[in-house]
């Protein structure tokens, strides 16, 4: 649709001559299917962790729980405000000058933008440093690591992500809406001014920076995972240690395929400035594939669990013809079976007790 035949949209942040071809029927199947199985993707996730949390209350999975609470609770709003009022938008036509004078709805609407697309980042590159202290520092994890303690990072981590957000508005610096006229956030056509391009640096740079946390701490951790599992010889871990890399692959694979494209494309576009070339049809293609994340979120995080993996397991053994490999029992906490195996094969008093008394740690 070629906005020049709006040009009272001039004044709400797009130019006359910009064009974008977007079919209104497809958007609005994209905006419509995004939401629905974000929320029930998100809601049957949280049904899981409440399940989860009521069976399981050992201290060691609690940090866990509460982060992958919080992960899935913001991706689920995320889907509900941003689903909402991009319906709206699609059922008004998308003529902003008629629902839109005072710009109130652009604001909340790129405020919500920039809020749920920072905020679940931040948490899996928290959820990655949670990980990686407990497998690597476990006495650490055990008695630092308390409820009160993730709440608290919880909080800062919605404040710094709120604090962003909200950082133009405070700034006098209104959202502007997009070439698509489907959704709000920075400027991306004829940037010139040197707070715009802050705003596309700082957004994409946090961004960046939280996959590459996430990515390191996840790294580190497969890799004592391994570690362990090599050293120790109790089978006891096997099956924690096989569940916990597939997850963390899942994990590194979906946030970097899912975010790295608009992430990029705002920071190419917060450098070039006005010599950008990137088009409408490529940021609304990186913005689906970002929204794509909190979608696949509670699947990688969540619902890939050891019973699942455990099936899967059966299944290609079963096709393959692979029965050489024996598959011992899962052990119902598998963060508490971690931390086991990680002091053992750390503590030497509890190596040379192993040594020195083989019969009798078998016959435990």
């Amino acid at each position: 649709m070629n906005s020049s035949k709006s040009p009272g949209l001039a004044g709400f942040g797009i130019s006359k001559n910009t064009t974008c071809h977007t079919e209104k029927k497809i958007s609005v199947f994209f905006s419509i299917i995004f939401m629905t199985v974000g929320i029930l993707s998100n809601s049957l996730a949280i049904a899981i962790l409440m399940k989860a949390y009521q069976r399981f209350r050992q201290k060691s999975k609690a940090s866990f729980l509460l982060l992958a609470s919080g992960l899935v609770i913001t991706d689920l709003f995320g889907h509900l405000i941003n689903g909402a009022i991009a319906v709206f938008v699609y059922a008004s036509d998308r003529d902003w000058i008629r629902f839109n004078q005072s710009n109130i709805l652009c604001s909340v609407f790129g405020i919500c933008m920039v809020f749920f697309g920072l905020c679940p980042l931040f948490l899996g590159s928290v959820m990655a440093v949670e990980r990686c202290i407990g497998v690597t520092k476990p006495i650490f994890h055990s008695t630092k690591m308390t409820s009160k303690h993730v709440k608290m990072m919880l909080t800062m981590v919605c404040l710094f992500a709120v604090l962003i957000a909200l950082l133009p508005i405070l700034r006098f610096r209104a959202y502007q809406i997009q070439a698509s006229r489907t959704w709000c956030f920075y400027k991306t056509e004829h940037v010139e001014d040197w707070e715009d391009r802050f705003y596309l640096l700082l957004f994409s740079c946090l961004g960046l920076l939280a996959l590459a946390i996430s990515f390191l701490c996840n790294a580190v951790t497969g890799i004592t995972l391994l570690r362990v599992k090599f050293k120790s010889q109790q089978r006891q871990g096997r099956s924690h240690h096989f569940e916990m890399v597939i997850q963390l692959l899942a994990i590194m694979c979906v946030s970097c395929i899912c975010w790295s494209p608009f992430l990029v494309t705002m920071a190419k576009i917060g450098i070039n400035a006005s010599r950008s070339r990137e088009t409408c049809e490529t940021i609304l293609f990186a913005l689906r594939m970002a929204t794509w994340n909190q979608i696949l979120d509670p699947w990688v995080y969540i619902l890939l669990r050891k019973a699942v993996l455990k099936n899967l397991y059966k299944i290609t053994r079963g096709c393959c013809g692979m029965h050489f490999i024996n598959l011992h029992m899962w052990e119902l906490s598998s963060i508490k079976n971690s931390l086991k195996v990680a002091a053992i094969s750390e503590s030497p008093v509890s190596s040379k007790q192993i040594n020195l008394q083989p019969l009798s740690s078998t016959g435990q």
